[in-house]
């Protein structure tokens, strides 16, 4: 399968040449036929640097959102850019491991799903974000029947069209699952290693990402409830 890797990015220009090393050590068939990096307005080198290492690597690509724009707007830019029709999405601080993207590749081709989604094992980060983070995933799972217990994974893998169909907002990355699933798509999951942050620190908050999770929460509940996608799904022609 051909691939275009994702990698969202702000403020993280010491996190990413080992990142983007572990990526080029990946066995050529399982390997990303590019790699775009979004630079969501950092602060540091993010973007000097990747530019050096463009030349280097005819596969890098660096695209740049003019303002910071967030998670998922950094998504969306890179899947817009993106020449495969299969597009995996990676977090830039090291946490998810490059070497669980050929297992995702894997599934993907057994299983014919739209969208293969990381479940983070062995979680690394702080107690207070694992609580916060189990807590808004059951809330979401069980309000949304999504039947994913960790659909903020940076670590997926879905076909592009069935992406640019969804709808776009500010923190849709949180909730592809449900998302795909309401667009008529096939979801699958499957367990993914979780490594700590090698430098910097998270550039999230729990308590603003908790609330602004419940309000988008609603906003996906209502989608779900309104969608028109079963209704055409089971159309027919003819008598």
């Amino acid at each position: 399968m051909q691939y275009s890797l994702i990698i969202p990015a702000h403020d993280e220009a010491d996190n990413l040449p080992p990142l983007l090393g572990e990526i080029r050590d990946l066995p050529e068939s399982h390997r990303p036929i590019e790699i775009i990096l979004v630079d969501d307005a950092s602060r540091d080198r993010t973007a000097p640097l990747v530019a050096d290492m463009i030349a280097a690597d005819p596969t890098l690509r660096l695209v740049r959102l003019p303002a910071r724009s967030g998670q998922s707007a950094a998504m969306l830019a890179g899947v817009r850019a993106a020449r495969a029709d299969w597009v995996a999405t990676i977090d830039a601080d090291g946490e998810n491991d490059p070497a669980d993207l050929p297992r995702l590749v894997d599934l993907a081709l057994a299983s014919g799903a739209d969208l293969i989604g990381g479940l983070r094992q062995g979680r690394k980060s702080s107690w207070s974000k694992q609580m916060a983070s189990r807590l808004a995933n059951d809330v979401r799972r069980n309000v949304l029947k999504d039947e994913c217990s960790d659909s903020a994974c940076g670590l997926k893998l879905f076909r592009r069209a069935m992406l640019l169909q969804l709808p776009a907002f500010n923190g849709m990355h949180r909730f592809l699952p449900a998302l795909v699933q309401i667009a008529g798509g096939q979801t699958r999951f499957i367990a993914v290693n979780d490594r700590p942050r090698r430098h910097g620190r998270s550039h999230y908050g729990n308590l603003g990402r908790a609330a602004q999770g419940l309000v988008d929460l609603w906003g996906v509940l209502w989608l779900k409830r309104r969608s028109l996608a079963k209704a055409v799904r089971a159309a027919k022609e003819g008598p």
